[in-house]
Formats: structure tokens, sequence, C-alpha cells
């Protein structure tokens, strides 16, 4: 079973994912979601072995995927999210709802909020694609 954000968590997403051609974001307001390419930088604070994780979430050539980063990493990105690991984790298994932690102040966001919109969306039609990976993962 793969820790959540683990590098083989990870590496599960992007299998549950690799046959799947997701549809064009409406990205409202958004040029980049509207392009059909974007990047939501996820910033996960004291995981469990007390570090960092960032992750990267790309929409591009129809194809959804993640991927570890280092702090310095070169690519632009989009939007950029930072909480806790147990509020990603909470998010994960559906306990919590993604605007009551914006509401309340327990994730931080930073740039296209209609990017966010859009992977969020593009996340939810996945859901069945990802429920294996979902149902076998340790927090």
């Amino acid at each position: 079973m793969p820790a959540f954000y683990s590098p083989e968590w990870v590496a599960a997403f992007n299998a549950a994912l690799a046959d799947l051609a997701v549809a064009q974001p409406d990205g409202g307001p958004s040029l980049a979601a509207a392009d059909g390419r974007f990047r939501v930088l996820q910033v996960v604070h004291d995981g469990p072995d007390g570090a960092d994780v960032r992750v990267v979430l790309a929409l591009a050539d129809g194809r959804l995927t993640m991927a570890a980063v280092a702090d310095d990493d070169p690519e632009r990105v989009n939007v950029t999210l930072s909480l806790s690991y147990d509020d990603a984790a909470a998010l994960s298994r559906g306990e919590l709802e993604p605007a009551a932690l914006v509401g309340t102040g327990r994730v931080r966001v930073r740039g296209d909020l209609a990017v966010l919109v859009a992977g969020q969306a593009l996340l939810a039609s996945a859901a069945p694609q990802l429920a294996e990976l979902q149902a076998t993962t340790t927090y």
C-alpha cells in the first residue's frame, strides 16, 4: 500500500490516469485553463516524517499527471496551494471540502483561482480511475 504523496503513490496516481484522456476544462476567465494546459503546485507542510512535500498537478496534451518537485522547481505554475499534511490527507479521503479549507484560512492560495477550480473538476471526473489508489493509500 503506497503512502500518500510518496514516490510510489505519485507513480500509482500517474498509472491510474495513464489511459484517461481528459476533456477540455471549462477555464472560465482563466486563459491557462482555457488553453488546456496548467500547473497547480501543492505545498504540503509537516508530512509524516516532518518534512514538506511539493507536488505539481499538470494538465498538458489532454493528460493529467502529478510529479514531486524540488523547492527550486524552475517551471512556472499557475496556482500554488499551501496546506498541512493532515488537511491534504482529509481532502484526499473526501472528509473535507476544498471550499471549507479556503473559507477558514486553513489553505493558502496564490495565483489563478480559475485554474484551481478546473483542476478540482478534472480530479473529480477522474475519481473512478483513482478509486483503487484511494482505497489502498496509507496516510
